[in-house]
């Protein structure tokens, strides 16, 4: 019948791709459909921000920027809670919010958090911004970091902190908000809980949690393009955006413990690949290691001395190695590394400097673990040969002839012609010498029996002997 019918002539690739198509025109009008509900009701987008401003934790933020402003969502919250970041990534998500179409929030939250330096700019930028009972705000005085510009340069400091002072101005004026502790926060490094910070203007309310929140927003006005707006938030639901796996990987990388960690690491695997050639999978993993360091090392502040420190311990133990010191190398490499970890990171925020207790134990565990190998290595070297042309020197066995100038000997279950500096009677006992380039064993009288060895090559050539 199905023959009749002519099935057995329909290739299966075409059954497939029809299939294939069903199935995606299906899955296409699933998305809209989801997609227009999401649309059609009211709903605020949130992000999270627990750490410092990094960044990617500025396309982040961005990226969601855009999407929400592309999908008309009825407002963007930011959930803050972060000691300062980079000057850069702070100005990107400024962009953002400022080209926003759709009103920005920046909630300072849960209680405890603090929005500091990068943060209290972000927070001035946004259209409406609101803290939980129990947290602060500001602290904005600006730190030089990178190789480049020193804190102790006063003239550079100065543009900078100009700069940024004119900066919190101009983003409290476009907000409306108190202008003259904008520049406080900049310039004195002042710090104000959100109860000051609505007595004097700096922030629009406080909230206990975002349903407080958006209760409490309902019917404030912005402005957009000179005209005024009303945000109508009351019942509106919290849809809250997480970053993607590979945003989460480089912000993890970019912490200064893991960053220096995984410099660390890489280090160890280019050092086992350089002492033990060939094993590859070492080299592999620190290079990768080696390749995440340097992304996370853009986002702070290295000095470029403490990583040539480090460089240097790598080197050292290197050429312990190769070198016989007697542990000297080893020494004055785990020395450098100490001083250049504690000297890798110049700045004084604490959310960028290095744990201690990271520092020691990574110094300690790197240090034993050149020693390790430098242990494995060195007995390997020293071990006696077992095979080939070496290994025949220092075996013994019996002088089945006479030899001299040429004779026969049997050694390690062989037969050999042999050759001597002095004469050697049949039935003693001999030790090799070398093996010549004849393939002729030189051999010498042992006077005493050395070993079990000895006799058991003996009996064993008497054996032979009776044959």
């Amino acid at each position: 019948m199905f023959d009749a019918l002519g099935f057995h002539k329909v290739p299966a690739l075409r059954i497939s791709a029809v299939l294939l198509l069903i199935f995606l025109g299906t899955f296409l009008l699933i998305e809209r459909e989801a997609s227009s509900l999401v649309q059609d009701r009211s709903y605020v987008s949130a992000v999270r921000i627990s750490g410092s401003i990094n960044p990617v934790v500025a396309e982040f933020v961005t990226e969601q920027l855009v999407r929400v402003n592309r999908e008309n969502a009825v407002a963007f919250l930011v959930e803050i809670d972060t000691p300062g970041g980079l000057d850069t990534s702070m100005r990107q998500i400024i962009k953002g919010i400022l080209g926003s179409d759709i009103p920005v929030v920046v909630y300072v939250a849960p209680s405890g958090a603090r929005a500091a330096s990068a943060g209290a700019l972000i927070s001035l930028a946004a259209d409406f911004a609101v803290m939980a009972p129990g947290t602060n705000i500001g602290a904005a005085h600006p730190v030089a970091i990178g190789g480049g510009q020193k804190a102790s340069d006063d003239v550079m400091m100065g543009k900078v902190v100009e700069d940024a002072a004119a900066y919190a101005r101009s983003l409290a004026a476009r907000r409306g908000r108190n202008q003259d502790w904008a520049e406080k926060m900049v310039r004195d490094s002042v710090s104000i809980s959100a109860d000051e910070a609505l007595k004097h203007g700096v922030i629009d309310l406080i909230a206990e949690d975002v349903p407080d929140l958006l209760q409490k927003l309902d019917g404030r006005k912005y402005f957009r393009a000179n005209q005024e707006k009303v945000l109508i938030c009351r019942d509106a639901s919290v849809l809250v955006a997480t970053m993607d796996w590979r945003q989460k990987i480089l912000n993890a990388i970019s912490d200064p413990n893991v960053a220096y960690m995984l410099l660390m690491l890489g280090m160890l695997g280019v050092f086992f690949e350089i002492s033990q050639p060939g094993v590859v999978l070492p080299g592999a993993v620190g290079a990768i290691a080696l390749l995440l360091a340097l992304f996370a090392f853009q986002t702070l502040p290295v000095n470029y001395v403490g990583m040539l420190l480090i460089l240097l311990a790598l080197v050292l133990f290197v050429l312990e190695v190769k070198v016989t010191s007697y542990g000297m190398l080893t020494v004055g490499g785990m020395v450098s590394m100490t001083f250049g970890s504690l000297m890798l990171f110049e700045d004084s925020a604490p959310f960028l400097q290095l744990s201690r207790a990271v520092i020691a134990s990574t110094v300690l565990v790197t240090t034993g673990f050149c020693l390790l190998v430098l242990y494995f290595v060195v007995r390997t070297q020293r071990r006696k040969f077992v095979s080939g042309r070496e290994g025949m020197a220092g075996l013994t066995g019996e002088a089945l002839t006479e030899v001299h100038r040429s004779g026969q000997v049997f050694v390690r279950g062989e037969y050999w012609t042999a050759f001597s500096a002095e004469p050697v009677a049949a039935g003693e006992v001999v030790e090799v010498v070398r093996l010549a380039d004849d393939m002729r064993l030189e051999v010498r009288r042992v006077k005493e029996e050395v070993s079990d060895r000895s006799t058991n090559l003996t009996s064993g050539s008497d054996k032979e002997v009776g044959k």
